[in-house]
């Protein structure tokens, strides 16, 4: 496909864009947020569960005109994604505003997005998705956005290698073309990969450095020397990630640069962690089996995934 033909060529509707939110054992709060989204545009609003929906949940958002989508399991983050992107592409869609459960966007966010979005396409720069500047949430780390050096910065959007899918505006026609997240990552380093696989592809990812939007990875934050942090996370989520990005080693289109900063960083981030469960022997075992499987290419759902519903 044309990335310029994918990137869309006409001004941008609130109805053309679909609100898509993950949901896993979201609370009363969480799915209020959900009601008031429905309430709060003329595009559609899906949400994909994972697991854990309270009882009554499912009929609420249904009356509220929600397509609620479930595999019926917790199938990962990755593949609620795709089942997010491919269930808006049916109604129509031409975009869609990714969401998690937790995420409070300021009002006019999605118009903002979407505005870059034509700006982007009236320069003819292809790109497949824009999103906010992150912020730290209470007691979280913000995650860090590298730039993308080989594209230019142009007034507030500022190209850059990847960026979380939570808050960001995905043209579906550029999904189309890059193709879909990789479901057998399950959860984590998912929009990194799938970012440096558009920009392999001729279309970009962009962050509107005048939007902003909170973002709480993980329990709270590991702090380390020389002004080190990372997200504290479950031990299956640390040993996800360490897994991917191990095996992102292996993908041509990751640029080299990267991989070797990855190498270096993540016996780091490693050690980090492991100190922090005050050494124990089980979490160094754990830790060092997924970067083996990483480089071996065994991937899917972790195998202490600690229960079925499990995110």
């Amino acid at each position: 496909m044309d990335p310029g033909a994918a990137a869309g060529g006409r001004t941008d509707t609130a109805a053309d864009t679909a609100i898509g939110v993950t949901l896993f054992r979201p609370g009363p709060d969480q799915i209020a947020a959900l009601l008031a989204r429905a309430r709060g545009g003329p595009g559609p609003v899906l949400a994909f569960e994972n697991g854990g929906l309270p009882p009554g949940a499912g009929a609420a958002l249904a009356q509220a005109g929600i397509t609620l989508l479930s595999a019926g399991r917790n199938v990962g983050i990755a593949a609620a994604l795709n089942g997010l992107a491919e269930a808006a592409a049916a109604r129509g869609a031409r975009r869609l505003l990714l969401l998690d459960q937790d995420a409070v966007p300021a009002p006019g966010m999605e118009a903002r997005l979407g505005a870059a979005l034509d700006r982007l396409a009236a320069a003819g720069l292809p790109a497949a998705v824009v999103g906010p500047a992150p912020v730290a949430g209470a007691g979280h780390k913000a995650p860090a956005y590298p730039p993308w050096k080989g594209a230019s910065a142009r007034d507030s959007l500022i190209p850059v290698a990847f960026l979380a899918t939570s808050g960001s505006l995905v043209d579906l026609a550029a999904f189309a073309a890059v193709g879909p997240f990789r479901a057998d990552y399950f959860i984590d380093a998912v929009d990194l990969e799938w970012c440096f696989r558009a920009w392999a592809r001729g279309f970009g990812c962009w962050m509107e450095a005048e939007t902003h939007l909170a973002h709480h990875v993980g329990s709270g934050t590991i702090a380390g020397p020389l002004g080190l942090a990372m997200p504290r996370q479950p031990l299956f989520r640390m040993a996800t990630y360490l897994r991917n990005t191990a095996y992102g080693l292996r993908l041509p289109h990751l640029p080299m640069g990267w991989k070797l900063r990855q190498a270096a960083y993540l016996p780091v981030q490693a050690g980090l962690y492991w100190a922090d469960s005050g050494f124990a022997r089980p979490v160094l075992l754990r830790l060092v089996e997924a970067v083996r499987d990483g480089l071996a290419g065994r991937l899917g759902p972790p195998r202490d995934l600690p229960g079925a519903d499990q995110p």
